[in-house]
């Protein structure tokens, strides 16, 4: 049976605010947040292992499969929490009152992963949680191999969480190594890389065939990869655009990328 929580100063609930708010606390605690029933039963799903759970009354008569199934992951780590409290854990608008803090999850891609028919994506310095989630679900959805992710936001930021949705816990990807160390490691392993560029001189992506094996490397929202990141790629490849139009969205710009990479 579930014990009661009702302090704001309960260690818990101290505990899962600092994860919530702060990289260092996530990154010295080996743990992450996650709030919501979709998020949360993903998890589970994926065998992600939970250390301790919050969830209100009202919770439970409205996701029951998820509360009893997140009860059955921690068991005597599940506790029944106040609205107020749930309102102070929330980092929602609509929260539904569903939380937990995970372990974080192993490191799934490493070099000796490589393969050197598959398809990577490397992420280089993107700093905007919603980008970078949304990238993870796009990758996700098209079958990318690994995702590098060099000098980014925090992968366990929430945002960055919700807006994988679930993606986080099934695409390999990784976060240890350096841009050039990756180009490099992905040279090595005959792997074709590609950096993303706006330059009419650069290969135009439409028509362009993707070869069996290779890598897209998208830059910092706002910079762009610069001359010297981009000379590191074996090519630069470019989305020409019509009109006066002369940039993406990062997240948009690697979707059309991606589908295009690997849809043959």
């Amino acid at each position: 049976m579930s014990i009661n929580i009702s302090s704001r100063d309960n260690p818990l609930i101290k505990q899962y605010i600092k994860l919530r708010e702060q990289k260092k606390q996530r990154a010295a605690d080996n743990r992450f947040v996650l709030e919501g029933a979709r998020i949360i039963s993903d998890a589970i799903n994926e065998g992600v292992n939970i250390d301790f759970a919050f969830y209100t009354e009202d919770s439970v008569l409205r996701y029951p499969d998820t509360v009893e199934r997140l009860v059955s992951a921690c068991g005597d780590r599940a506790y029944i929490i106040t609205r107020d409290l749930a309102q102070r854990l929330s980092d929602t608008k609509g929260s539904q009152e569903i939380f937990c803090c995970a372990f974080a999850l192993d490191k799934i891609l490493s070099f000796d992963k490589i393969n050197n028919g598959g398809k990577y994506l490397v992420l280089n310095n993107l700093q905007d949680p919603g980008n970078v989630g949304t990238i993870l679900r796009t990758a996700d959805a098209v079958g990318v191999d690994g995702v590098f992710l060099c000098g980014c936001c925090d992968i366990y930021n929430p945002k960055t969480v919700r807006s994988t949705m679930g993606s986080l816990f099934r695409v390999p990807w990784c976060c240890d190594y350096s841009y050039p160390s990756v180009i490099d490691k992905l040279r090595e392993c005959r792997v074709k890389t590609y950096a993303s560029v706006i330059d009419k001189l650069a290969v135009d992506l439409k028509g362009h065939e993707f070869p069996k094996s290779c890598a897209l490397v998208i830059g910092n929202e706002g910079k762009g990869l610069s001359e010297a990141e981009a000379a590191l790629c074996d090519e630069r490849i470019t989305i020409k655009m019509n009109g006066n139009i002369d940039s993406l969205n990062a997240a948009m710009a690697a979707g059309i990328f991606l589908w295009e990479m690997t849809k043959r």
